[in-house]
């Protein structure tokens, strides 16, 4: 099989099996907040609820598509569908498995971080196109957020990057597989590294405690306010598929991506992946929203500093310690 044909194939299947788990992940994230609410959740549509989804769509569906009349209906209309093709473009080079993976770039971190930061555009785009100034607030606060934050995500991540010596994904998996399956060993760097990631990770997601673009209390809905039917549908999937992608980058990078006894290497990959995501929703119904200062103050005040010190040693270990062993 050619590359374009391997690209075509896996990246197709990729993106239905992304899109199905999103639409699941939905239904998902109403059982769990209810039963963490002491409600019952979704169970009207379906067995226990399960084609909730699927009335959530036939209702947008049925929306009219509203767009305002001093807007710039050019760039309104653009926004939605380019949120969610930079948040699935990046599973391009997800490894979920030694050949399940669509692109295996040597440089392949470098791709998910550049294409990862392409999700601040559409945002900007809603927020200036809408011609609203709650809109347009909400979109600079999600800017200042997303920018920030992508400081620490990129030290995080460069962290393995500098410890296994490639950018390539599939790599840094096998890299691990040699040292700890668990977490990017050494311990000392990996843990911390880790824990920035998922921070950073949160924050570019717009995810509670880090939801200060859609604080409700004062911005309405951030970006989405003057958004109706599908194009508030193709937001709210690009934030869901953007967490879970990047749940995915994460169980790569940091928790041995396919490898794990017992069971195929897959299976390992959805494993972490769906725990990483459960993680994440269980931590949204779980913390209070941070202001936008102490938002700011935790990304520049210690998530920068600490990331710039896990850089420098993960080389010093490479240099001194791994170096010396050879």
């Amino acid at each position: 099989m050619n590359d374009f044909a391997h690209g075509g194939l896996y990246g197709g299947l990729i993106i239905t099996v992304l899109m199905t788990t999103t639409a699941m992940a939905l239904w998902f994230e109403r059982k769990m907040a209810g039963r963490m609410h002491s409600r019952l959740g979704p169970t009207i549509v379906g067995p226990w609820g399960l084609l909730q989804p699927v009335a959530d769509v036939v209702k947008l569906l049925q929306k009219e598509d509203i767009v305002p009349e001093k807007a710039d209906s050019a760039l309104f209309n653009l926004a939605p569908p380019l949120g969610a093709i930079a948040a699935i473009a990046v599973a391009a080079v997800i490894p979920f498995g030694p050949e399940v993976i669509a692109a295996d770039l040597d440089v392949g971190v470098l791709y998910l971080l550049a294409i990862g930061a392409l999700g601040v555009l559409p945002v900007f785009i809603a927020g200036w196109g809408s011609n609203n100034k709650f809109a347009l607030l909400g979109g600079m606060r999600a800017i200042a957020q997303s920018v920030s934050y992508e400081v620490p995500l990129v030290l995080a991540a460069m962290v393995p990057v500098i410890l296994s010596g490639s950018m390539k994904l599939s790599a840094i998996v096998t890299w691990q597989s040699t040292h700890h399956w668990l977490v990017v060993w050494p311990f000392f760097l990996g843990v911390p590294a880790f824990a920035i990631f998922m921070l950073a990770m949160l924050a570019e997601a717009n995810r509670i405690p880090f939801d200060i673009p859609e604080a409700e209390s004062e911005l309405v809905a951030g970006i989405t306010t003057e958004y109706t039917g599908m194009k508030f549908a193709l937001f709210y999937v690009a934030e869901y598929v953007h967490t879970l992608v990047a749940s995915a980058v994460a169980a790569a990078l940091f928790l041995g991506g396919w490898d794990g006894p017992f069971a195929p290497g897959l299976w390992w990959m959805v494993a972490k992946t769906l725990g990483l995501f459960a993680l994440i929703y269980w931590t949204r119904y779980s913390l209070l929203r941070f202001r936008s200062d102490q938002l700011m103050a935790l990304c520049w005040r210690w998530l920068v500093p600490t990331g710039v010190l896990l850089v420098a040693a993960s080389a010093v270990w490479v240099v001194f310690v791994e170096g010396s062993a050879r």
